[in-house]
Parts: structure tokens; sequence; C-alpha cells
């Protein structure tokens, strides 16, 4: 096929990396800041991945109608419908699972899983990433820690009953016991999972008796999914580590928090090899942003030129076609119904 087309056999080698490289889909939550998610959409957009965004339902009308108008120029974008997402409660991961379940029923062509918010801002270029995917395919990456070994200060989210309601949590919690024959892990709510992980996590049986656990504990989506990936067959998968760069702050009675990163971090954020950062806020200081965006640039350009010859590639059909948004009513496996029936012990 080669020789028949005029093609070297170095020119092919090239064109077999190009098919081999992976797709990623991103899974985006949007609280409140529109304009950053904008900013973050366009870093991270590449044509040959998907974007599936969730707004909190609690983000006001005007700033759903916005996102949904951008979001429209772009055919691989796709949005879920809003569901209420309450901060250290369940609902942070069954907005994770109702995305993986999506992505997955939709039958979309993608290898890896990357979830994201809209104060997060990437690092490296859609080029390098999907090259540094190449080099890792079947790991999954995520931060992990023995609870009882490494966290103890944690176990109290576990080792208590919390019932989430729409306002945070009813009741006072009490105490029960944690699963059998399983290590309890902590770690943090940022992955990269391989599409086969996102599948076991979604389809397989071993995965209910976490889910009905974890339903009713403590900052869930720091935990969840470390326990059950670290106590089931992709245990030997998991990379200690989430490619995300966060300088992480006491205040007050909260441990600790995640700085909101300025220009005065840019050397912190350079210097070590993640492929994301947070947290951002434009309005404490919008220039890292900018900062960020063209080294993106610079990033990029360095990446094509030990590239492919791209004036080997057919060039793409420049119509964009309008975005296949979903249905304001539609949604793949909603959440279960958590009613506001007060815990058992007193108030």
């Amino acid at each position: 096929m080669a020789q028949r087309l005029g093609i070297t056999k170095e020119q092919s080698f090239h064109f077999n990396i190009l098919k081999r490289k992976p797709k990623i889909t991103y899974f985006i939550l949007v609280h409140r800041f529109p304009k950053q998610f904008k900013r973050l959409f366009k870093a991270i957009y590449h044509p040959e991945n998907h974007y599936l965004i969730h707004i909190d339902q609690k983000t006001g009308i005007n700033i759903k109608e916005d996102i949904k108008t951008f979001l429209e120029d772009y055919s691989s974008a796709y949005l879920l419908k809003s569901e209420n997402i309450e901060k250290g409660g369940y609902s942070m991961v069954q907005s994770q699972l109702n995305g993986m379940k999506y992505l997955l029923n939709r039958c979309l062509k993608w290898d890896f899983f990357i979830n994201l918010n809209d104060q997060d801002f990437p690092l490296k270029s859609q080029d390098f990433i999907l090259d540094f995917l190449s080099g890792n395919k079947g790991k999954n990456f995520m931060k992990i820690a023995n609870q009882i070994k490494e966290r103890p200060d944690t176990l109290n989210r576990i080792e208590n009953y919390f019932q989430e309601i729409d306002i945070g949590f009813s009741g006072i919690p009490y105490k029960r016991s944690f699963m059998e024959n399983v290590t309890s892990y902590v770690g943090g709510q940022w992955m990269i999972l391989t599409r086969a992980c996102c599948e076991f996590i979604c389809h397989s049986p071993e995965v209910k008796k976490f889910e009905d656990f974890y339903r009713n504990t403590l900052i869930a989506n720091e935990s969840f999914f470390q326990t059950v990936l670290m106590n089931t067959s992709f245990k030997e998968t998991i990379i200690n580590d989430d490619k995300r760069a966060i300088i992480w702050i006491s205040d007050g009675d909260i441990k600790l928090i995640p700085k909101t990163l300025t220009g005065s971090d840019i050397d912190f954020l350079m210097e070590g090899n993640n492929l994301f950062a947070r947290k951002f806020d434009e309005r404490v200081d919008e220039s890292i942003l900018d900062i960020l965006e063209e080294a993106l640039k610079t990033d990029q350009i360095t990446n094509n030129s030990n590239s492919i010859d791209f004036n080997l590639i057919p060039k793409r059909d420049i119509y964009t076609k309008k975005s296949n948004l979903l249905d304001s009513e539609t949604i793949i496996n909603p959440s279960t119904k958590i009613t506001k029936q007060i815990l058992n012990g007193s108030k």
C-alpha cells in the first residue's frame, strides 16, 4: 500500500503512529466560572476528543444558557442534565458515574477518561498529553493512600453513617462497621482512567457493594474510586499520581485546601511533569491564565516540530456541525434519589 501511494516506509511509519494515538474524553464539572470554563475548553480542545459537560444545578440559568450557546459550535461536546452537587456528598461520585455511563453508552470512540472542573487548566498541549497517554496504555492515574496506615485522620469519613440531602447532610451521623475483607483507600478526586477501567466501574457486579456503602460516607469522591480499584483486579494498573499540580495550604479548621494559584507560582507549575493544575480564580489573578496559554502555544509548536509531516495528512472538511446537545430532561442512569429523612440518633 505504501509503495502504490508513493509513500516511503518512514512516512508509512508516521501514519501508523498517528493511528495509534489514543482519544480522550473529558468530563468537566462547571460550578460558577463560565469564562474560565471557556478558556479551559479551548485549551484542551482537540478534534479527535470528546467533551461531556455537567453544570451544577445550583448554577444560574444565565450561565447555563451562555455555556450551552458556546458549546453549539463543537460537535464533540455534550451536556449532561444538571443535577445538584453537594460538596462532600456522594453526589460528586454519582456525577462521575453518570458521566462515564453516558460516554460508554453513546458508543463514542475513546480510550481515556479525564475529569476536570472549571477552576482547572492544562499545563501541556493536547498533542503532548496524547503522546504521554500513548506511552501509558492500560495505566490509570490517581492519588492513593492506605487510609488506616497513612491517613487515619480521615477514618471518620467511613466510620460514620452520613445522609446527604439537597442542602448538606441530615441529622447526627452514627457509627457503623466498614466492609469486610476490604482495605479502605483515600486520595483525591482527580483521575485519568482507561476505558476498560470505566467499563468495570460502571458495569461489574463487584462494584455494587462499594456503591451501597460509600453512598453514606463523607467526601466519597476522594475514596470511592481508590477503594474500588485497589481491592479488585485493577490494582496493578494504578499509578499513584493524578498528574495535577496543586499547592496545599492550611485553612483554619479545614486542614488543607488548594491554594488559588497566581503569577508567583509559575515556576512551580513549569518545573514538574504534571499535565494539569488547579485551582485558578480569574477574580484573584487572571494573568496566570494568560501566561499558561502562551506556554501552551510554545509547547504545541515544539511538539509538532518533532511529530508527523502534516503535509502528508488530508485536510479536514472545515464545515463544523452544530453540537448534538442532550435534551434538557435526558440523563443516563440518573442518581438515586436520597430522602430527607433524619438519621437515627438525637439532634
